[in-house]
């Protein structure tokens, strides 16, 4: 028998509890909303901590949850263990069910224990349990009412089984549920079953049922709860390896098609795998764990959780150095999870393009500095005597001077045989944290920060009257000096790698989002130092930041430095904002001078225009449009852009931008100036082209609705749309190919084929319905009689819906007088259908009958007292339904 993926054992836990009253609830973020002591979620029963502390009431008092998880700091910190064990991570799920007030041991233990042995079919044999040494109603429970063996049934202490969220309040009992690999050694004994689960493997605990029933006090006696409640967790990851049959979860559908990417993308045999295998598990689970923190906001930062995700990432970078990998792979693993994951998790497909990207980034700001790192720790360990440990604050200046995590750093010391003082790590990062404060202004509303700063800087001649020098249009790059830094919404002198800043020039040539048009990125360099300028900012007015992050050296105010914008990237965003206003020219040409913008996005890899507009745009009308955009760019027509005073420019017919306030001059951008004519003319601060012809080619993606009377248009230009319309011809030869045609006879031989398969679909029910006929002749030979009335339950071969209630017509023609109780499944899905001779309705109801079978296989049903019919879930059952309609019909007939 297939085992079952993962998506169905997390699917079927969620199903079966649900079947037993629960509510299905979504998983909650990985950043916890109501607990600010914890870094991550990293259990099941966090989101419903306040319902258990009688903060907070639900519409429900039974739930069930398939929870994203982290583990990575405090006493739950295994990161170590990720790689080498065969069933630790950072990011795993919890399958749970909750009780609040409702059921207690008795139903939760029933529970589980009927999903593990009845559901997931796993044998009593290899199951073990453990309770609390003086609860002995859990143990009443396991081994009277359910009936396990005693001999697997273990009393234990508080280090195993006993629960509690703090010094105080609630807690209580535990049920542990382990699962025996190796049956055949014989049964194990209570003394050894934690040793064997830690060290040989052989014993897998898969679910912790927590009985919370006590509320602790202060001076330690516990006093019973009013109303007990009910926490259990699963880890999905081991019970997966369990049903899949692998002791190590990097064995299950989870991980193997993460370790067989990286392996297609380095080339890796399966024999070098093997012999090499923690890199490719450390990736595996480091690309999920990246994913899922990306895609609920947790972005790569040198703090808190961000500090986290950028640990992930990085770590994962340096074991891919270490199997060939030298430029950044991990997006193409997250590819992955996301494919594997958003059926559960939408987010990730949602946020696709962020958590690639990001991931992206932070793999190249490591590469900057990680070949450096990694020389100068090289350097260091040399320096130490054989099984050496290397000092706390040498590992902090690698980290703070260098950018190598802490994690990094331990994992090369301890693959060359030396070890990390963590604890004198620590304190070099605490007393840094003390020091580095700088010239702090104090915890101030962030506007009035701004403005004090900026008044400041004028005062001190740092900054002319105006403000900063902005000119994001003649040039790209730009000297400047420092005059200014935020982190963390203070002003400091100083910062240093791994800093979040907000850095202040007296210059700047990079472009401030406006107008739709995104903000620059690139970077600022000095003497000895770099910031990756990741977005930028004009809180107030004359004042502009850089937002971004020192990746190398230290930055000081006062210092020298050079601004440059990312060249490729602004390129594309002139040629995406010049676009949109040939597309704004041409709408409004080919759909009416009703059309105005109501918004726009100009992004480097796309241009998005909104506009009024009540109908949808035809086909035919957005080939016009397209093809005349290109005729525009291919003329290579010179943009013309000046600044006049705006009652000038709106005289001469120039459009104002939606949502854009204008000062007494303006700038105006011209497209086709042939004297008073001209075919785009606009008032437009954001930047451009000097010529059409710049812009190369042009598609549009996708047309739309965004809102009652307000259309939207996607569009690419340049390398984006020449990427775009190469993959259209691929996947368009692609098809052809598959069709074994050319791509001009796509259409007509998808034409063809449909004529084909429904003409084989005709033919298939004809023979379908021949055999149910014969297979029909050969079942009436074996009608039985009970109480002189000609009664057949069968199963029949699969057949279609319609042909098996007409196997009933056949049976009632046959037998005028009689009952005929049907079943099948087909493609794993049971159906139903009873039929009943009008003289014998009143005795057997048909839709009674189906009323009483259908809920053995899951389902429901119902119909007339002659004819009723059914579906349902699970198929295995089906033989049962049969047995109990016959019983049920007996029953019937007798009375």
């Amino acid at each position: 028998m297939k085992p079952m993926t993962s998506t169905q054992v997390r699917q079927t836990f969620l199903d079966f509890f649900e079947e037993m009253g629960h509510k299905q609830v979504a998983s909650s973020s990985l950043v916890p909303a109501n607990d600010p002591t914890l870094l991550f979620t990293n259990a099941g029963m966090v989101q419903f901590k306040d319902v258990f502390l009688g903060l907070d009431k639900r519409p429900y008092t039974r739930a069930t949850t398939a929870q994203k998880s982290m583990r990575v700091s405090g006493k739950h910190n295994d990161l170590e263990n990720v790689g080498p064990s065969a069933r630790h991570h950072t990011f795993f799920e919890m399958l749970g069910n909750f009780s609040f007030g409702d059921y207690f041991k008795a139903e939760a233990c029933r529970f589980a224990f009927d999903l593990l042995t009845k559901v997931y079919n796993l044998p009593l044999s290899q199951l073990y349990f453990t309770v609390h040494e003086k609860d002995e109603e859990a143990y009443n429970v396991w081994t009277q009412q359910i009936g396990v063996p005693a001999d697997r049934v273990y009393k234990l202490g508080d280090d195993t089984n006993f629960w509690q969220m703090a010094d105080t309040g609630p807690c209580g009992y535990t049920a542990e549920i382990h699962f025996d690999w190796e049956p055949e050694k014989g049964n194990v004994h209570d003394v050894v079953l934690a040793e064997l689960n830690e060290s040989t493997g052989r014993i897998l605990e898969i679910w912790n049922l927590v009985f919370m029933q006590f509320d602790q006090q202060p001076d330690g006696t516990r006093v019973p709860l009013p109303k007990p409640g009910v926490d259990t967790g699963m880890g999905f990851e081991r019970i997966v390896s369990v049903l899949q049959g692998v002791r190590n979860n990097y064995q299950n559908d989870l991980f193997t098609p993460l370790i067989a990417k990286v392996r297609q993308l380095n080339g890796a045999t399966m024999e070098q795998y093997q012999a090499d295998y923690v890199p490719y598990h450390v990736i595996a689970d480091h690309a999920r764990a990246a994913a899922f923190l990306i895609a609920d906001g947790v972005n790569p930062g040198p703090k808190d959780r961000g500090s986290v995700c950028r640990m992930v990432i990085r770590r994962a970078a340096r074991f891919g150095r270490r199997i060939g990998f030298d430029k950044p792979f991990l997006a193409q693993i997250a590819e992955v999870v996301i494919e594997i994951m958003s059926e559960q998790y939408k987010e990730l497909t949602e946020r696709r393009d962020v958590i690639l990207k990001q991931i992206t980034q932070e793999e190249v700001r490591f590469g900057r500095t990680l070949e450096m790192g990694l020389a100068t720790l090289d350097d260091l360990l040399a320096a130490l005597p054989a099984g050496g440990k290397l000092s706390g604050e040498r590992a902090f200046f690698l980290k703070s001077t260098l950018g190598l995590p802490f994690e990094v750093t331990r994992d090369v010391a301890q693959e060359k045989g030396y070890t990390v003082d963590e604890d004198g790590y620590k304190a070099a990062e605490e007393a840094h944290s003390r020091v580095s404060g700088g010239e702090v202004m104090g915890e101030i509303d962030r506007g009035e920060l701004y403005q004090k700063l900026t008044e400041s800087l004028k005062q001190q001649g740092k900054l002319g009257a105006a403000g900063v020098s902005y000119d994001p249009y003649s040039t790209l790059q730009r000297t400047a000096k420092v005059v200014a830094l935020l982190r963390d919404g203070q002003v400091v002198d100083s910062a240093e790698v791994g800093d979040r800043v907000e850095v202040v020039l007296d210059a700047t040539c990079f472009y401030v989002e406006s107008g739709g048009q995104v903000s620059d990125t690139g970077t600022i360099r000095g003497e000895g130092w770099i910031v990756d300028v990741e977005d930028m900012r004009k809180p107030v007015g004359g004042l502009i930041v850089h937002v971004g992050e020192v990746v190398e050296g230290k930055i000081t105010v006062g210092s020298a430095a050079t601004a440059t914008v990312d060249a490729p990237r602004r390129w594309d965003i002139m040629r995406n904002h010049t676009a949109t206003h040939l597309l704004h020219a041409e709408l409004r040409k080919v759909l009416g001078t009703h059309v105005a913008q109501k918004g726009s996005l100009v992004a480097p890899d796309r241009l998005r225009f909104d506009f009024s507009h009540d109908a949808s745009i035809s086909s035919t009308d957005l080939n016009t449009i397209m093809g005349n955009v290109a005729r525009w760019i291919m003329e290579n027509e010179p943009i013309a852009i000046k600044e006049k005073d705006l009652e000038t420019a709106r005289s001469e017919g120039a459009m104002a931008l939606f949502g854009e306030k204008y000062g007494d001059v303006v700038r105006t951008v011209k497209v086709g100036d042939k004297g008073d004519e001209f075919f785009s003319y606009e008032l437009c601060g954001g930047t451009h082209v000097p010529n059409t012809g710049v812009i190369g080619s042009f598609v549009i993606t996708s047309e739309g609705s965004v809102a009652q009377g307000v259309r939207r248009v996607e569009a690419l230009t340049g390398n984006g749309a020449q990427h775009y319309v190469a993959a259209q011809i691929d996947m368009l030869r692609q098809t052809a190919h598959q069709l074994g045609t050319t791509p001009d006879q796509i259409a007509n031989r998808i034409d063809a084929i449909r004529e084909e398969s429904s003409q084989a679909k005709q033919e298939n029910a004809k023979l379908r319905r021949q055999l149910a006929r014969m297979e029909f002749e050969q079942l009436v030979a074996k009608v039985e009689t009970i109480k002189d009335v000609p009664v057949l339950v069968a199963q029949v071969t699969p057949t279609t819906a319609e042909t098996l209630r007409e196997m009933t017509d056949w049976f009632r023609d046959k037998v005028k007088s009689g009952v005929v109780v049907l079943g099948m499944a087909d493609s794993g899905k049971p159906s139903l259908v009873a039929a009943v001779s009008d003289d014998l309705s009143k005795r057997v109801h048909a839709g009674n009958l189906i009323k009483q079978i259908a809920p053995v296989v899951g389902g429901g049903g119902g119909g007339r007292p002659t004819l009723a019919q059914a579906g349902g879930k699970d198929a295995s059952k089906l033989g049962d339904a049969l047995v109990q309609a016959k019983a049920w019909v007996t029953d019937a007939l007798a009375k």
